[in-house]
Parts: structure tokens; sequence; C-alpha cells
């Protein structure tokens, strides 16, 4: 790299130096927009405001906000097509009343496990006490690092009249590392 030279005693002298190193004097200095002996670039400075580009960015946001907020809750399929034709769309025939059969007896059906797994699996994510619900054959066994958490004992203990009506037995939780934190029986 090429250095400027001292005027006074002509020793190279590395660009940046205020004085030279070896007589002291002080050096010509060049101003940012000149150009210097040493080489360089003039580098013109930049002029103007963000004020433009923000207010753009604005414009523009908005425009995303009111394009979501203001597409409603439509679905995207269109509306069936009546037919034009002029005759009369035929009439069904009266409807027969059928007697309930009484001699079958009612069916009681008896909640999902699985679903009410999933859900409180869901709800716990949206709680973010991020948790493994799986139903083992009587059992619903919780794996978190939550267990101990207020919330998610509260959560626990609302589902539990659903997970009995299910003919489940027992809710277990355990943590991360193995040790089971509480083991009720429904």
């Amino acid at each position: 790299m090429a250095g400027a030279v001292c005027p006074a005693c002509g020793v190279a002298v590395v660009p940046g130096y205020v004085r030279c190193p070896k007589c002291h004097r002080p050096l010509p200095r060049f101003g940012r927009a000149t150009a210097s002996p040493v080489g360089g670039t003039a580098i013109k400075p930049k002029g103007g405001s963000p004020v433009l580009a923000i207010a753009i960015a604005v414009v523009v946001g908005g425009a995303f906000i009111a394009f979501f907020a203001l597409r409603g809750g439509t679905s995207g399929h269109a509306a069936p097509i009546a037919p034009t034709t002029d005759t009369p769309a035929p009439t069904p025939p009266p409807a027969t009343q059928v007697a309930p059969v009484s001699s079958l007896p009612p069916v009681a059906s008896t909640p999902n496990p699985g679903a009410i797994a999933a859900q409180l699996d869901r709800t716990l994510q949206r709680m973010r006490l991020f948790s493994t619900v799986a139903v083992t054959g009587a059992r619903v066994e919780l794996q978190s690092a939550s267990c101990r958490d207020p919330q998610l004992v509260k959560q626990v203990d609302a589902v539990l009249p659903s997970f009995k009506a299910a003919g489940l037995t027992r809710v277990r939780c355990v943590e991360q590392s193995g040790a089971v934190v509480f083991d009720r029986e429904l």
C-alpha cells in the first residue's frame, strides 16, 4: 500500500497519521470530498430523510390489514345455481309416521377417550404447558416438565369427569426425567 510522503523530511508515512513519525511536523489533511494524494475514493454523503420510506411502509401495512380485516368470513364456494325451467319441482310424497320401536334399549353413547385426550393436549399447548397426552388401555398418561404447574393440574382436574365417563380408571403425570408427579384413580 502506497503511503503519503512527509513534505518536510520526505519519510513515507502511512495514511491516517496526523504528524510525521520522524520529524513530528503536522501532515497536510485532506477533506473527504477531495481526492487525496495517497489514493482512496471520494464518498458523496447521503442526503434526505427516511420519511418517504416510512410513509410507504405504513400505507402498505395498512393495505394488508384492511385486506384481511374486510375480506369477511365468507367461504370461497359459490352458491349452487337454481335451474331456470318453467316446470314446477316435484313434491315429495307425504311422510308416513313410524311409531318408535320400544323393544330396543336406548343406546348410551360413551365419550371417546382419545378425543378428550387430544382436546386436553391442544388446551395445554395453547397455554404453553407443552405436554404429551396419551391414552394407554384404561389409563391417561401425561408426559410434561410442567406436571407441578397449578394451571396444568387445574386443566387435568377439569377433564377428569369426562375421562371417567369414557371408562378410564387412572390419570398419571410423568416428568421428562421419568419421575411420577401424580397418579390419580378416577
